[in-house]
Parts: structure tokens; sequence; C-alpha cells
């Protein structure tokens, strides 16, 4: 099972209809799981993108 190590955490926002009524919505974080120095991990998708820049 890969291990997840991402410091990324849900975000909170809300939902506003045309009748301005406020319902409380979480975005959650878009988890992949990759193969980092032979270990199967789950990062984020930016987190991603940033080490294969950085490579």
């Amino acid at each position: 099972m890969a291990k997840n190590i991402s410091k990324r955490s849900n975000m909170s926002s809300q939902n506003r209809p045309f009748s301005l009524k406020a319902t409380k919505k979480t975005q959650k974080v878009n988890l992949q799981t990759v193969e980092v120095d032979g270990k199967r991990v789950r990062l984020s998708t930016k987190e991603i993108k940033t080490m294969k820049k950085n490579k």
C-alpha cells in the first residue's frame, strides 16, 4: 500500500447560489500514487509537478 506523505489537506469553501444562501463544501486534494526512490507514495499533483520540474 502506498504511504501518504503529502502535507496538503482539504480546503473548505462555500456554495453561493442565486439566493445567496451559503452552504459549506469541501474540496479534496488530488492525490496520485507515484514511485519515488523505489517506494510507492501518494503525492498531490502539484507536488508531483514541482518534483518533475526540479529534476
